[in-house]
């Protein structure tokens, strides 16, 4: 039969404000609002979620594979004893043992969306992913640290185990997938679903850049090194059917943004007089995109069509390519 008490810490104690307790600081960062990623001066570096099925505080460790779980098995797998001593702990704890000086407020996050399993897993495999200053199947592909390293694409691409480029996908919840690229190879994030990537913003931009791979935006940019005033965002390539439609109704009631809502949302967020440069690939699949974001542009917003240069190829990164002589 369940533990009742076992099974009400984990839903009642905020594993976030307990960690800090242990030593473990928040990294607003790296954190959203689904996940809470913390730092422990050992070295250590988690990230704590809400189960959306249990309502569990859960967590894992992005240096060891057999360290996660929930507030039970955080405190096993750190020197906590026999269920039985956690237990005295957990219940101090929420008897209002807590330090004598407390924890202070910017050292946790006091709540959290709740996230599926898949998300879950989502959120661990891109943390486990490192920074990407430069990598060949990027350099392949005319992309050197000359670009990735630039601060508007901060925190923009990382790459995994497997030499794999990880360009991250994000919804109004939170990271929710990544495109996964390599020679030969494209694919998503299993459990991921399709939001936008998009590079970093700011309030002098006068343009955004609309593509469909990530790769074409940092082409953009290495073609044009002296236009620092364009933020960019990709679709991940064509919306996908199920993403028809602004809003999606949550089963709670609420409303979340499908992709075409989040491609409006960013478009109304320009500032006065940026232009969307609609710089989708030059083929049917790329006027059909550009299209679908012509019907859902918000009124008075100016939007350009643009396309690679006549002979040297369909994209960005082709054209890119053709002016290097990596064709």
């Amino acid at each position: 039969m369940p533990d009742h008490e076992l099974e009400q810490f984990k839903t009642a104690i905020n594993l976030s404000e307990f960690a800090a307790s242990r030593g473990y600081t928040l990294d607003r960062r790296e954190s959203s609002r689904n996940s809470a990623v913390m730092r422990h001066p050992d070295g250590d570096k988690i990230v704590i979620a809400k189960n959306e099925g249990s309502g569990d505080w859960i967590y894992f460790s992005i240096r060891d594979d057999r360290d996660n779980g929930t507030i039970i098995d955080f405190l096993q797998n750190r020197g906590g004893g026999s269920l039985g001593e956690v237990r005295k702990t957990l219940r101090a704890w929420s008897g209002g043992s807590r330090p004598a000086a407390g924890v202070q407020l910017s050292a946790f996050v006091r709540d959290l969306l709740p996230v599926s399993r898949d998300r879950a897993s989502v959120l661990r495999e891109w943390e486990r992913a490192q920074a990407c200053m430069a990598l060949p199947y990027l350099t392949s592909r005319g992309l050197g640290p000359d670009v990735l390293a630039l601060p508007r694409f901060a925190g923009c691409v990382r790459v995994d185990r497997r030499n794999n480029a990880l360009f991250p996908h994000y919804d109004q919840g939170g990271l929710c997938g990544y495109e996964i690229k390599n020679k030969g190879f494209t694919g998503f994030a299993p459990g991921g679903t399709k939001g936008l990537w998009f590079s970093k913003a700011a309030s002098t931009d006068r343009q955004l850049l609309l593509t469909e791979s990530a790769i074409d935006a940092y082409s953009w940019q290495a073609l044009h090194p002296d236009e620092l005033w364009t933020r960019f965002m990709s679709t991940g390539g064509e919306l996908s059917p199920l993403q028809r439609g602004l809003f999606e109704e949550l089963p709670d009631g609420g409303l979340t943004l499908k992709q075409p809502g989040l491609l409006r949302l960013a478009m109304e967020k320009l500032p006065p007089g940026a232009v969307v440069l609609l710089a989708f690939d030059h083929d049917e699949p790329g006027e059909k995109l550009a299209d679908e974001v012509r019907a859902i542009a918000p009124a008075g917003r100016q939007l350009r069509r643009v396309l690679p240069d006549a002979g040297t190829g369909k994209d960005w990164n082709e054209m890119l390519k053709y002016r290097l002589g990596l064709t």
